[in-house]
């Protein structure tokens, strides 16, 4: 296989990213690429500076790329996450009641008559949790966009703030918030909005909504609507959109890949608490064992690339899927097995990037072609492709999912036998998954931050996604006892939610099974 490391442009990896979110928000594949024009074509008909028009691209790809941060909480509240979001867009134009109306029918749409009622009674405190949704997407804009080197990051940072000053997390009004957030503010209801109705009907609703927008904007929107939106489709074509990159062109290559690659992967381990951690966990035990196993350099690369991107299509499930705690529906698990193919899909436009995008789509394969999503069998498995698949087989069986516990090593290790004999896993990439894994700990991970033990401990149980009361229960002490120490823990790592905890646990290895040591050369596991 040939080696894998070479560079990968920026607009590359944010353009995957804009698909990510698209089927985060329930839209089309594109949907945030031609946001990313419309932003563009009123930042030059504005006359914006280069400087302004870069930032403008970047955040139209990416302002919606953490929208499953707290994907499990919108499930809990709202159902359907992805739903949800999707028919947020109608709100364009709404008056507040009108809003509230949609809020109320979204809360009691699902689960029993006690819980709706109760979701209902509580719906206050709901929309403060909303507006720290939005927070957190914000923070993590930013944060992501500062790890690929990209400039104006105040501007990623201010990207759901409002003209009116009823935005977050600054309450930023008017002329205060960055030009390139307030011209994709714009951007992204206006294309869903014109493509489910039209140009008259956009512009009467965006018309409606001028407080939350920048007028002049809207002005300058409103009167040159037929311009704008011109030529969408074409304009944001996968190479029309990468092209379409303002100032000179941004790679990224070697370790700073690889950062970038990680990145992406914790993203997507954000889409539910039992996920956290995953993608990392598996690129490092398979490539631990690929080199046990005595596959050449390049493959590894290969192979730990392949492991942080192989979930990407998860996003493209809703979490009323993916955190049911009981057995999943003939649909439902359909859906599922679509998501190796969303992770090809999403990743087909990066050339650089196919060898691990091909390894990525068949984790999920089996040598008697029993697996998905294209059956293939084991004359069209590679050593590689055989080797991520029962990395990823043992890694998931040592995690908690929302309808089993986490298996014990030995479980784990008696399911991917029992997978062996049957034919469906090859055998020697099991036995080098097993030995890798079972290689002694180097030791205890240093506390980050000057956690304390017992709040590292916690850390990890609310990155899972424990409430306090799970907590309490785990640890045996008094659920207020576990609230303080969730107050000192946000207090010393920065955060103020379960998601800016779960990222932060991701980030610092303190979530994932397995974690490699500085050399490579080992292997270790705990939570």
């Amino acid at each position: 296989m040939a080696p894998s490391a070479e560079r990968v442009r920026v607009a590359e990896l944010c353009a995957t990213l804009s698909y990510a979110a698209d089927l985060g928000l329930g839209q089309p594949l594109a949907h945030s690429m031609r946001q990313a024009v419309i932003a563009l074509r009123l930042a030059e008909l504005a006359g914006a500076s280069l400087p302004v028009r870069e930032a403008t691209y970047y955040l139209g790809l990416l302002i919606s790329a953490y929208c499953h941060a707290d994907a499990a909480e919108q499930a809990r509240w709202f159902g359907d996450d992805i739903a949800f979001k999707a028919d947020t867009f109608e709100l364009l134009g709404r008056n507040p009641a009108q809003a509230s109306v949609f809020l109320v029918r979204s809360v009691s749409s699902h689960g029993s008559w006690p819980q709706r009622v109760r979701r209902i009674a509580t719906l206050p405190a709901g929309l403060k949790q909303i507006q720290g949704f939005l927070s957190t997407h914000a923070q993590f804009i930013a944060q992501f966009a500062q790890q690929i080197g990209l400039d104006q990051s105040a501007a990623f940072g201010q990207a759901y703030e409002q003209w009116d000053g009823k935005g977050v997390p600054l309450g930023l009004r008017g002329t205060e918030i960055a030009l390139p957030a307030r011209l994709v503010h714009v951007a992204a209801p206006v294309e869903v909005y014109a493509r489910r109705h039209g140009i008259d009907a956009v512009r009467s609703a965006i018309r409606r909504s001028s407080s939350e927008f920048d007028p002049s904007l809207v002005a300058l929107f409103c009167a040159n609507a037929d311009q704008v939106l011109a030529g969408l489709d074409e304009a944001s074509d996968w190479s029309a959109i990468i092209e379409a990159e303002p100032a000179l062109t941004r790679w990224v290559e070697g370790e700073r890949l690889d950062a970038a690659l990680e990145a992406m992967a914790d993203l997507v381990d954000m889409k539910s608490p039992c996920f956290a951690g995953h993608s990392r966990g598996v690129a490092n035990l398979a490539r631990a064992a690929g080199r046990s196993w005595g596959l050449p350099e390049s493959e590894l690369v290969v192979l730990r690339r392949a492991g942080l991107l192989h979930d990407l299509g998860r996003l493209g499930i809703s979490n009323a899927i993916w955190d049911k705690p009981g057995p999943l529906s003939r649909v439902e698990t359909e859906r599922v097995r679509m998501h190796p193919y969303l992770t090809e899909r999403m990743l087909a436009g990066i050339d650089n990037l196919a060898a691990a995008r091909e390894v990525a789509g068949r984790h999920h394969e089996r040598l008697d072609g029993s697996g998905y999503p294209r059956g293939l069998t084991a004359a069209s498995l590679r050593p590689i492709d055989r080797l991520l698949a029962a990395a990823d087989a043992f890694h998931t069986s040592r995690e908690s999912r929302p309808h089993r516990e986490a298996c014990s090593a030995e479980r784990a290790a008696a399911k991917l036998t029992a997978e062996v004999r049957a034919g469906r896993l090859d055998g020697s990439a099991v036995e080098v998954v097993l030995e890798t894994a079972g290689r002694p700990s180097p030791g205890r991970r240093s506390r980050p931050d000057t956690l304390t033990s017992r709040e590292v401990e916690i850390l990890s149980l609310l990155a899972r996604g424990a409430t306090n009361k799970q907590v309490a229960g785990r640890l045996t002490i008094a659920s207020k006892t576990v609230g303080n120490h969730v107050e000192h823990i946000y207090t010393k790592i920065g955060v103020s939610n379960r998601a800016g905890a779960t990222l932060y646990a991701i980030q610092r290895g303190l979530v994932g099974a397995f974690e490699e040591t500085p050399t490579g050369d080992e292997i270790r596991h705990g939570h």
